[in-house]
């Protein structure tokens, strides 16, 4: 299950599934046939709990794209309820007012994306620009603007 060269036994990858599954540690315990405290223990081991918060991480994953496979019937859905002509009007409006909404978040979604895109290529450049910087002279020191070095120097004495 956990992969990436993951050095936990069998029981203990039981084990995190089993918290994935069930609603608490004492339901995960008992599925897997160890006691709750051994779980709790196990729970505070950062090998482990490396392990739960991958495999958390990769359950939702999983969740987040098979949303995104809805999230097609769901627009299509919308969109019918919108244009029939024989759904109440209420029913029409709220489905316009959603795919108006979404798509004004979606279009400022993707601004951001575009300005932060933006942000981290200068950083970038940034960076690598400061690496080979170099010294400016100037030819002469009248041309730079600042105080008088002598008090008649001013008036051009």
């Amino acid at each position: 299950m956990l992969g990436h060269g993951a050095k936990l036994g069998h029981k203990k990858e039981q084990a995190i599934a089993a918290l994935l599954s069930h609603r608490n540690v004492e339901e995960a315990a008992r599925s897997v046939g160890i006691s709750a405290n051994t779980l709790l223990r196990w729970t505070k081991d950062p090998e482990f709990d490396a392990a739960c918060r991958e495999a958390r991480r990769t359950a939702f994953s999983q969740s987040l794209a098979r949303l995104q496979q809805a999230s097609i019937a769901a627009v299509t859905t919308l969109l019918k309820i919108m244009t029939d002509s024989n759904a109440s009007s209420s029913a029409r409006v709220r489905a316009a007012e959603v795919v108006l909404e979404r798509t004004a978040k979606a279009i400022e979604i993707e601004d951001i994306d575009v300005r932060v895109a933006d942000l981290e290529r200068a950083v970038g450049s940034a960076k690598t620009s400061h690496k080979g910087y170099e010294i400016v002279t100037w030819p002469s020191q009248k041309a730079l603007p600042g105080p008088p070095t002598n008090p008649g120097e001013e008036n051009g004495e």
